[in-house]
């Protein structure tokens, strides 16, 4: 289990951790332990939303500072698949082509564009996180999205035969993974739940969302699931819950709810 659980932030993280041998008994479990790496996104996030609470640090340096903490900390491997996807999607190329482009290493103009967008777009909401309220929410949501990608991982149907994901999915021991991201998925739930019924229940909706378009998505664009769409998935699943914690705060505030 120690060794899954190195192996896994050895392979989605940049933390440093002792070094195990690259085997498939090593990687067993190391999809049940994927959604720790963001239980550390997220406290880190909650320590530097506090931080400038008590510094007096304007709205524009958190929200780049915390733009920037998941990408140091994973070392980009996520927002890596989302660009991947995202010129495989815009070619309208065949489902073959399609493939062939998200195991390309240029980055094209589509990935530039949207990569772009998406991050104006994470900064803007990330100055709108005025609470440790709502910044715990989306603390919750880097466990949460990780889980869901490690869940659709084991449960849905792969679109190659070889690949970065299928050298955690193979050698996993499928109802022990199951049994426990789906634990995490429901307690990271409840802990939003707790945070803030409302806004809780609402950011668990909008993942749910994410998920259900997710394999609608990958199933008709590439005929399943890649590692590049695993990571484009917890990209647009982590912007929802930031963009749905923060809008939800917003509303409750102006009907005073």
């Amino acid at each position: 289990m120690l060794k899954s659980l190195r192996s896994a932030f050895l392979m989605y993280s940049r933390i440093p951790v002792p070094k195990v041998d690259w085997n498939e008994e090593n990687r067993r479990y190391a999809l049940c332990f994927f959604p720790l790496i963001g239980a550390v996104i997220g406290a880190i996030l909650l320590f530097w939303r506090w931080l400038c609470f008590r510094l007096n640090i304007g709205r524009m340096l958190f929200a780049v500072v915390s733009v920037w903490f998941p990408v140091l900390i994973t070392g980009g491997i996520h927002l890596d698949g989302f660009c991947d996807v995202t010129d495989a999607k815009f070619s309208y190329a065949s489902r073959e082509r399609k493939l062939e482009i998200m195991s390309d290493s240029h980055v094209g103009a589509f990935a530039v564009m949207y990569l772009g967008i998406y991050l104006l777009l994470q900064t803007g909401f990330y100055t709108e996180v005025d609470s440790v309220k709502t910044a715990g929410l989306v603390g919750c949501g880097f466990v949460l999205s990780r889980a869901l990608s490690g869940l659709s991982a084991v449960l849905f149907k792969s679109a190659k035969k070889q690949g970065a994901l299928q050298s955690f999915v193979l050698p996993a021991h499928r109802n022990i993974t199951i049994i426990m991201l789906s634990m995490i998925i429901i307690l990271s739930c409840i802990g939003m739940m707790l945070i803030s019924p409302a806004q809780g229940i609402c950011c668990a909706v909008i993942s749910g969302a994410i998920f259900w378009y997710y394999r609608r998505f990958a199933y008709q664009t590439f005929g399943g699931i890649t590692g590049d769409t695993a990571g484009w998935f917890l990209q647009i699943c982590e912007l929802s819950i930031l963009g749905m914690a923060v809008l939800s705060e917003k509303i409750m505030e102006a009907f005073q709810l």
